[in-house]
């Protein structure tokens, strides 16, 4: 299993970015999709998840400004990040669960991970 994410850069206070993570080695649509992000000096942070079915949660600090979503057919995460404050500013990374059909945080968090998309947001 392979993931790719992009996407990410430099945005001021208040603009938007939209992440990208393509998977592959697997049939895509059995799984759930998730982000994480991790900013120097602190612990990993969860952000976002979608299932397999599209169910979405987030984390509190992101929940009325940050979009998951999933296209089947191009085997693509998406993470829509609106309204971004210099406190978004981190290493994002996608990941999925090793198992199908199935979700929990902690089997997202101990699946695969693709490498980290930086994001930078000036104030």
């Amino acid at each position: 299993v392979q993931l790719q994410a992009s996407g990410g850069g430099l945005v001021q206070t208040g603009g938007s970015l939209r992440l990208s993570c393509v998977a592959s080695g697997r049939t895509f649509s059995e799984y759930a999709m998730g982000w994480f992000r991790q900013a120097p000096g602190k612990e990993r942070e969860f952000v976002a998840a979608i299932t397999y079915t599209g169910r979405r949660s987030y984390a509190d600090s992101v929940k009325g400004r940050f979009t998951i979503s999933r296209d089947d057919a191009k085997n693509t995460v998406y993470l829509q990040m609106n309204s971004l404050k210099p406190d978004d500013t981190a290493d994002y990374h996608c990941a999925t669960p090793k198992r199908s059909y199935y979700y929990t945080s902690e089997a997202l968090e101990s699946g695969y991970w693709g490498q980290g998309t930086q994001v930078t947001v000036s104030s």
